[in-house]
């Protein structure tokens, strides 16, 4: 492999050929924006609906089509030994494609960059000395400012050059080690081998991937959605996707990954953003009340409450229709009524079919006595005053928000439908200790909104999506997995996380485990263990902490080259954290101060005082302010170029439990990318001891 290339003085200059190239293809991409803009729509729409409609999509294809001047346009070149698909006869001529982030043709329809999901663009990511995938040169671009810079080879076919350790991209490296500044951006052009295969997996399956520190795991999930979207558009377009994180931080910091790879059309919410659609949420749990409301086994207590209600017929139903009278007895009804229980079906579903089957019954009745009664009779019973009165009666509607209130309310009307599932001190533990006056005045906990959001299914099914992605999955209880199973029951997931990041007490404690509360117990479990992000002498300390927290996991091996910059630091104060944070703010790219909660404003009123403007985790950074004030409890999934780490035993003190505050300072002490200070005046964590 050759060292990245810089310009010759001689006529035919690669460089400068590609950098044509380049020029070319933006001034295409710029034509096809123009062509969408002159779209006339005045004719092709019907009404204003269609017209509205049709407008929203121009203009959604309008923003996918921008050219965003510091991204480049491709970052690499496959030259193919033949034509893809074509005879490999002896002398066949092949073909060179450029690979970017998405498809751009010239006038004449031909290609100029082939998006990176393409099939013909997989060899990029994929093709080795091994198996070369028929492609003799793989060109990496190098890029400074959005402009071509230098570029690399490799010649797969060529016995003599090198591979392996000997063959490392050099501009591969400097990629993925480029300074941190602003929001999360896409991995598209260092997508690893076995990254790829994950992304390119199939829609029809549920992927789970462990990965631990810097091994791209979010990355590689935002990506499939990419590529899903790419190969099964027409489908996801009419299902949908979702992409589900652990708070609106993370989410900010993600969401212009998919943008940026053109798509436009991916909504982005967390748990409670999806299970607080009827109740607002105003009020905490302690851990042990949060722990068991979060136990699957508060399935069973709220399908035997909701279904409570439905009483058996003691009396019969007497539909009069004119002169005539239609007797169905009390026996006939209970038959229909067990049978509804029996098939298992949604209690609103089971509700509304009731009515039509003693409609039916009573036009048996009707039939066998010579009448030919149609359709319209039996909604006309359904809906006769008797039979809406007994339906009433047998069947009555339940409200999900009031079922639940009850059932945290009324130490009786738990204790029957908890028998023999909670004892009498789980069933304490969930029960508010004050009454509540209605739904609206109740404050209702994260956890009690993921209860009623159960029972709201147990109802009426809840819609599911064609895919959704599933990021920090780690940190769910299995009533939210449940809740987010829903949202894809027909359609498939893609499950994301590290098990010794788990920093609830609920944390999930295997991956089988999860994928069955999920309802996607065939789910396949992958795991990244090369780590691109966390230089090594940072992940070889932070790991100290596995066998403590994780000790069936894999320690993340650091696979960048450069070894990073780590220091432990005794303070006498936070004068000392701020003097880090200066020296830390000298280099280039982002740095975060991390520190347990309770001490975010200490070390907020030390910055202000010396001057240092900062931000809170989310808000972009920008050439002024580059600085982030993170509390621990919001670091996870987030990265910095360099980070000052506060207090190590503050942050595992500042958690309910030991385990739960070893694994929250794991997450801190692996979010740099370049560099790390740790500070401290009390003895640090035992566990981190050599």
């Amino acid at each position: 492999m050759s060292r990245p290339s810089t310009p010759a003085p001689a006529a035919d200059d690669p460089l400068a050929r590609e950098r044509s190239h380049l020029a070319g293809s933006r001034a295409a991409l710029r034509a096809m924006r123009e062509d969408v803009e002159s779209l006339d729509i005045t004719d092709v729409t019907a009404n204003w609906v269609n017209a509205e409609v049709l407008a929203r999509q121009i203009n959604d294809r309008i923003k996918a089509l921008a050219d965003l001047s510091d991204t480049p346009l491709f970052f690499g070149r496959l030259d193919y030994l033949h034509s893809p698909g074509a005879d490999r006869a002896e002398g066949a001529e092949g073909e060179r494609f450029y690979i970017g982030r998405r498809h751009v043709h010239d006038h004449d329809g031909d290609p100029m960059v082939i998006d990176w999901r393409a099939p013909v663009s997989q060899p990029f990511y994929r093709a080795s000395k091994k198996d070369p995938m028929d492609v003799g040169l793989r060109r990496r671009f190098g890029y400074t400012r959005g402009d071509i810079t230098a570029y690399e080879d490799e010649h797969l076919s060529d016995p003599t050059e090198p591979s392996g350790a000997a063959a490392t991209s050099k501009l591969l490296q400097q990629e993925i080690e480029r300074p941190r500044v602003g929001p999360m951006r896409d991995i598209v052009a260092t997508i690893q081998p076995e990254q790829d295969e994950i992304v390119r997996s199939g829609l029809g399956g549920t992927v789970c991937v462990q990965g631990g520190p810097g091994t791209g795991k979010t990355a590689v999930g935002l990506h499939r959605v990419a590529y899903l979207l790419y190969a099964h558009r027409e489908r996801l377009a009419r299902t949908g996707t979702l992409v589900i994180g652990p708070n609106r931080s993370f989410l900010h910091y993600i969401e212009q990954v998919l943008p940026a790879l053109g798509e436009l059309s991916v909504q982005q919410a967390t748990v409670d953003d999806l299970v607080a659609r009827s109740v607002e949420v105003r009020g905490t749990d302690d851990a042990p009340a949060a722990v068991l409301k979060g136990d699957a086994r508060m399935a069973q207590v709220l399908r035997r409450a909701v279904y409570s209600h439905v009483t058996l017929p003691a009396e019969p139903v007497m539909v009069v229709r004119g002169s005539r009278r239609w007797r169905v007895p009390a026996y006939e009804i209970e038959e229909i009524v067990r049978e509804l229980l029996d098939r298992g079906i949604r209690y609103g579903a089971a509700r509304e079919a009731l009515p039509q089957r003693i409609a039916h019954a009573v036009l048996v009745q009707m039939e066998r006595s010579g009448e030919a009664p149609d359709d319209r009779v039996q909604d006309a019973v359904a809906r006769n005053p008797a039979v809406k009165a007994a339906v009433k009666a047998i069947w009555p509607p339940v409200d999900p928000a009031k079922l639940v209130l009850r059932l945290l309310t009324d130490a009786d009307f738990l204790a029957v439908h908890a028998d023999g599932v909670l004892d009498e001190d789980e069933q304490k533990t969930i029960l508010w200790a004050k009454p509540v006056r209605s739904v609206k005045s109740a404050r209702w906990s994260s956890a009690d909104a993921v209860l009623i959001d159960e029972a709201t299914d147990l109802v009426e099914r809840t819609h599911s999506l064609g895919h959704v992605v599933l990021d920090e999955a780690q940190d769910l209880s299995p009533m939210q997995y449940r809740a987010v199973g829903r949202r894809c029951s027909t359609g498939s997931a893609t499950v994301l996380g590290d098990l010794a990041q788990g920093t609830t007490p609920w944390a999930t404690r295997s991956w089988d485990e999860a994928l069955a509360h999920l309802g996607k117990p065939e789910g396949v479990i992958e795991e990244l263990t090369a780590g691109f992000r966390v230089p090594t002498d940072v992940i070889t300390y932070a790991s100290r902490l596995l066998p403590h927290i994780a000790p069936g996991l894999t320690p993340v091996a650091s696979v960048r080259e450069n070894p990073g910059f780590f220091d432990l630091r005794e303070s006498s104060g936070t004068a000392e954290v701020v003097a880090a944070c200066e020296e830390l703010l000298r280099h280039e790219g982002s740095t975060g101060l991390i520190a347990a909660d309770a001490r975010v404003p200490e070390l907020a009123d030390a910055l202000t005082v010396v001057g240092i403007p900062y931000l809170a985790p989310g808000e972009e950074t920008t050439a002024e302010t580059r600085l982030t004030l993170v509390p621990a409890s919001l670091a996870k999934g987030l990265e910095y170029d360099y980070v000052v780490l506060d207090e190590p035993q503050a942050v595992v003190d500042g958690e309910p439990d030991e385990r739960t505050g070893l694994r929250r300072l794991y997450v801190a002490l692996t979010r740099a990318v370049s560099g790390l200070i740790v500070t401290h005046t009390a003895p640090l964590p035992a566990q981190l001891a050599g």
